[in-house]
């Protein structure tokens, strides 16, 4: 029964949050009806257990949504994400407009902005270029999925999305894990989903396509719609709703002082990783007062909320006279980060109760009984949790709050560098994720004016199947060489 249970609990989630219902019920909920099936103490669960494991959670990774979509926010309404994409748009053109949309939206990416920031101010300058150079509107979710949500996301080394945050506390590791191993795993997605989309354009081109350019693409409609709004807040963390409760700068700045903030991230996040925070004294960690931690446990996201901070400031140093209003900006990023944090907080919750339950030991069993060994069974168990809660994010806690531990033993047992679960445990989750009720995936088709008809194939190969090869081909080469 208790099985039965986990598995119930599992599909009302599932089934009832691609039916637009919130997760901030559906997640206690169904971990009552797990917990009710298991024959276990329902109060105690809601209120130990599950909220114990949101507000871990929180405690852990919230500084980061918050400062994540503050820092979108404020690039949004300088200009800067603007001056970025229009920049690389204009230097590639119209004969380039695929590489152009690809490029433009790793750039913003990488360097810290919100995928929902850059969808709504990359889909206008993707539609005026693609209709330029007669590439089909459903190309366009690809391209953009392309160079927002895959490599830039769970591959490239250092990347400040929270996905690639959420396993350094689990593992101890830095942003920089694996770092060759990811720069192989970016090079193969890149270029997988490029020759695609050339691929499918050519192909377009030559059977005569109509480009569906008659329907304009409205962003804005795209933002307050409460369906879309309720997927997104579980896939990424940036809320929809805020994108337009600021007022946002009437010119843009130059392309030196849009950018700096972007480098600033990068660097910060790199100095900080390998070369201040290992030089402090932080033994003072071990005291029970700061929870008898480690900076092996901490220090990740101390790197990545620090090179944030240093980013915003770096912002409002060179581009705050062109807000109009800074509060307003500032508010708007920050209410912007309250709801998918909560959202993916109660996912959390879920799993620590499906995680506590007697039955949960056979699912436990299952997974680390796959052929292949660790890094092949943790690659399943993100990819799986991930797909059926819509969320890289959420799915990838709920795999490690309940199979971390032991995969950190059997890394022991097996000589594997905690560095390479890092890695695959990311990109695992950020594969099949992208299934068609993925919140990202369902904004960026009502952003880009197109539907799963139209375009949903195209992302399964940019954003699926493109990131499945390189999983495989990371498992591989570190299953020979080990972490690089």
């Amino acid at each position: 029964m208790g099985l039965a249970g986990i598995l119930l609990g599992l599909a009302l989630l599932v089934w009832l949050a691609f039916r637009g219902w919130s997760v901030l019920l559906l997640a206690p909920a169904a971990a009552v009806v797990a917990a009710a099936f298991a024959g276990e103490p329902l109060l105690a669960h809601w209120t130990q257990t599950f909220m114990g494991g949101a507000a871990q959670f929180l405690g852990q990774f919230f500084p980061l949504f918050l400062l994540g979509a503050l820092f979108g926010k404020l690039m949004e309404d300088s200009g800067s994400v603007t001056a970025i994409a229009r920049w690389m748009m204009q230097r590639l053109g119209p004969g380039r407009a695929i590489l152009a949309v690809v490029l433009a939206g790793a750039l913003v990416t990488y360097g810290g902005v919100s995928l929902f920031v850059a969808l709504f101010v990359l889909a206008p300058m993707a539609e005026a270029l693609f209709r330029e150079a007669a590439i089909p509107r459903r190309l366009m979710p690809a391209a953009i999925a392309l160079g927002t949500s895959t490599f830039t996301m769970s591959a490239l080394p250092g990347t400040p999305a929270i996905q690639n945050a959420i396993p350094m506390p689990f593992f101890g590791t830095t942003p920089f894990a694996a770092p060759g191993l990811g720069v192989v795993a970016s090079v193969i997605m890149l270029g997988f989903g490029m020759w695609w989309l050339m691929r499918a354009s050519a192909a377009a081109r030559r059977n005569g396509e109509p480009l569906h350019f008659d329907e304009p693409a409205s962003p804005g409609e795209a933002a307050e719609d409460p369906l879309v709004r309720e997927r997104a807040t579980t896939a990424q963390g940036f809320d929809p709703a805020e994108i337009h409760h600021s007022q946002a700068a009437e010119s843009v700045p130059p392309l030196v002082t849009a950018a700096l903030p972007l480098v600033a991230v990068i660097v910060a996040n790199l100095v900080l990783s390998f070369v201040v925070l290992p030089r402090l004294d932080t033994s003072f960690l071990a005291e029970a007062r700061w929870g008898a931690t480690s900076l092996s446990a901490v220090g990740g996201v101390w790197s990545v909320a620090a090179a944030l901070t240093v980013a915003i400031a770096t912002l409002l140093a060179v581009n705050g006279r062109r807000l109009p209003s800074v509060r307003r900006s500032m508010d708007a990023g920050a209410n912007a980060a309250v709801l998918p944090a909560l959202s993916v907080a109660s996912l959390v919750g879920f799993g620590a109760v499906v995680a506590a339950l007697p039955a949960f030991a056979v699912v436990r069993e299952w997974v680390l009984s796959i052929d292949g060994g660790p890094l092949v069974s943790l690659a399943l168990a993100t990819n799986i949790l991930s797909a059926l809660t819509g969320s890289a994010s959420g799915g990838l806690t709920i795999a490690l709050d309940a199979l971390g531990p032991t995969y950190m033993r059997l890394a022991a047992e097996h000589g594997i560098d905690p560095a390479l679960l890092h890695r695959v445990a990311v990109i695992g989750a950020g594969t099949l994720d992208s299934l068609p009720h993925n919140g990202a995936v369902v904004t960026l088709l009502a952003v880009c004016g197109s539907t799963h008809a139209r375009s949903y194939g195209d992302i399964v190969m940019t954003g699926i199947v493109g990131a499945l090869i390189a999983l495989i081909a990371v498992i591989l080469l570190g299953s020979l060489f080990g972490s690089f």
